[in-house]
């Protein structure tokens, strides 16, 4: 980074009259939200393209088997994310909050602090998953006919851990500078570049499962490159040597802002792990056998990211607003941006839950053929697992609201909720006596609780809010 270079002053909070000047504090909120969240839409569905397109190509190259490896390794891809919403997120909404207070020497401390740590822990990721690579996967619930493509997948996908990490995390931070587009921009090259290598590598070099991990980590390396030169550049501050150096302080600040999406992508993958060894298990007693329902429920997992995406995208477009106007002390601004946004999300889930209803078949198909037992149980998990889709927006929004107004213990409960406080222990009971039909089960039932779970939560918050600000009403000069 720029050694010599001064610090950029932004605009000041409104202690000093400033949030006028920023457009986070002065623009109308919808066209605000609409500005930040179709990048990181567009910036979300690439992230899911990665893996919609290896399992496209790798479905109509290897088959079933190769369907499941990826499933199996995608715990693998869950930490990525985890570790890349810890410090891209709490990273952001650090520097927002701080720059809401007009406090810009402040902000650029954590957005250095957290472009480092997300390249150091990509980094340890990536030893660790090579130096247990098998271990890992067995303990994922690999069957035995399968292990060697997920081996061979995995063991090539971890040397872009560290690229992966700070390209996802890097694009929350230039998000926050007040750059979304730009953020888009480098997942979207990147996630191109994946689909060009994909069909040549697979179809064309037939390289199977290392050409699908090959074409994968080299569309990772890219935008991670084209991250490093943006976060260069930012628009607000400068970047320095000296801010990328690990401090302690700002470190604990940025990770206790991030806990909840970091928490909820920690949770996720351990309910993957848990969901492979249940289906493992429970296929193997079924008419489907051990691959079958791991192969369904990965691929339908993946589709199902896609609606998330447009979720998560919807939460991160609402984070710089919410962050610098509760900075700003503009707390209806802060409730309408919220209410904005699940509105968005509801018409979005409900349009998910039409298409995993209605065309299930259909949406199998694509990822490649396979037997009557293969279709019967995916189309049956679609319609099980994913009924309550037109109610799992919620949960996502309302996390990434508490996190982004400072109060991460509230949004990591909340992110907890769904995973680890409902599916999980349904996972590990229902299947007792219901067998198969208890996994897919657990899932909307997890999926109404947590949705239930955030109504009451944000609710009480944004009457508190109102409340507060009646009482200052009421006092004269206050």
């Amino acid at each position: 980074m720029r050694e010599e270079t001064k610090e950029k002053t932004a605009p000041p909070g409104t202690q000093e009259g400033g949030s006028a000047r920023n457009p986070l504090g002065s623009k109308p909120v919808r066209g605000l939200l609409f500005r930040f969240a179709v990048p990181s839409i567009i910036a979300m569905l690439v992230g899911s393209l990665y893996n919609i397109v290896d399992q496209f190509f790798i479905g109509r190259s290897v088959g079933e088997l190769g369907n499941a490896a990826t499933n199996i390794s995608f715990p693998l891809s869950i930490s990525c994310i985890a570790i890349a919403l810890l410090f891209g997120i709490g990273g952001a909404s650090a520097f927002n909050i701080s720059m809401g207070k007009g406090e810009p020497g402040k902000a650029v401390v954590y957005l250095g602090n957290a472009a480092s740590m997300l390249f150091g822990c990509g980094l340890v990721l990536c030893l660790l998953t090579l130096l247990f690579l098998e271990p890992l996967l067995c303990f994922f619930g690999s069957p035995d006919n399968v292990l060697g493509y997920a081996r061979t997948y995995t063991g090539i996908v971890a040397l872009g851990f560290p690229f992966l990490i700070l390209a996802t995390g890097g694009g929350h931070l230039i998000r926050a500078d007040g750059r979304p587009k730009i953020s888009m921009l480098c997942n979207l090259a990147g996630a191109l570049i994946n689909v060009v290598l994909d069909a040549f590598f697979v179809f064309g070099f037939h390289m199977g499962m290392a050409g699908a991990a090959a074409a994968t980590i080299v569309g990772q390396m890219i935008s991670a490159v084209m991250t490093v030169y943006f976060l260069r550049r930012c628009r607000t501050v400068s970047i320095l040597r000296k801010h990328l150096k690990i401090q302690r302080g700002a470190v604990l600040r940025i990770m206790s802002l991030g806990t909840a999406p970091f928490s909820n992508q920690v949770a996720m993958m351990l309910v993957q792990i848990v969901m492979n060894k249940s289906l493992k298990y429970y296929g193997s007693i079924s008419a489907y056998g051990e691959a079958i329902p791991i192969a369904c429920a990965g691929i339908i997992t993946k589709v199902n990211q896609v609606f998330l995406a447009f979720i998560i995208g919807i939460s991160q477009g609402l984070q710089p607003i919410t962050s610098f106007n509760y900075g700003a002390r503009q707390y209806g601004r802060v409730r309408e941006a919220y209410r904005t946004a699940v509105t968005w999300g509801f018409f979005i889930a409900l349009a998910a839950f039409c298409m995993f209803q209605f065309a299930p078949r259909q949406i199998i198909s694509i990822f490649g053929n396979g037997s009557e037992e293969y279709y019967g149980f995916a189309v049956r998990y679609f319609h099980i697992y994913l009924f309550c889709t037109f109610i799992n927006f919620l949960q996502p929004i309302s996390s990434n609201f508490f996190t982004s107004i400072g109060k991460p213990r509230r949004g990591t409960f909340l992110s907890l909720t769904r995973q680890i406080l409902f599916l999980l222990p349904l996972l590990l009971l229902l299947p007792r006596w219901l067998g198969m039909e208890g996994i897919m089960y657990a899932g909307p039932i997890a999926d109404a609780s947590a949705g239930l779970a955030a109504i009451l939560m944000v609710g009480q918050e944004l009457r508190r809010k109102e409340y507060q600000e009646m009482q200052k009403k009421a006092v004269p000069g206050d």
